[in-house]
């Protein structure tokens, strides 16, 4: 089971990879230190051979993502975010993306 992750705009870092077997909780993270106080940080993943999914976003707050069974975290001061799978499967392999933007 893999996740790939990548990064949409520039001020945005993400690793190259991760992977994970089934049901073992993963965390993709994000930096954006160039994040302004009304950036929007947005979470998509694009599955094998579909169009990209928008997931969630958010300008500070943390919150949970009961459709995919996830939790996206923003760090105290905005420059951090993780988006957390708790019980990832097989069906959640895919590119995530992390983007700044209104």
């Amino acid at each position: 089971f893999c996740t790939a992750v990548a990064s949409v705009r520039a001020q945005v870092q993400q690793e190259p990879w991760l992977e994970t077997t089934e049901g073992t909780g993963i965390r993709i993270n994000c930096s954006h230190p160039t994040k302004q106080r009304d950036d929007y940080i947005h979470f998509y993943r694009q599955l094998p051979g579909r169009s990209p999914e928008f997931l969630t976003l958010t300008i500070r707050a943390s919150k949970n993502l009961l459709d995919i069974a996830g939790q996206l975290s923003v760090s105290e001061d905005g420059r951090s975010s993780a988006l957390y799978l708790a019980r990832p499967r097989r069906g959640d392999a895919a590119v995530y993306y992390c983007a700044l933007g209104d």
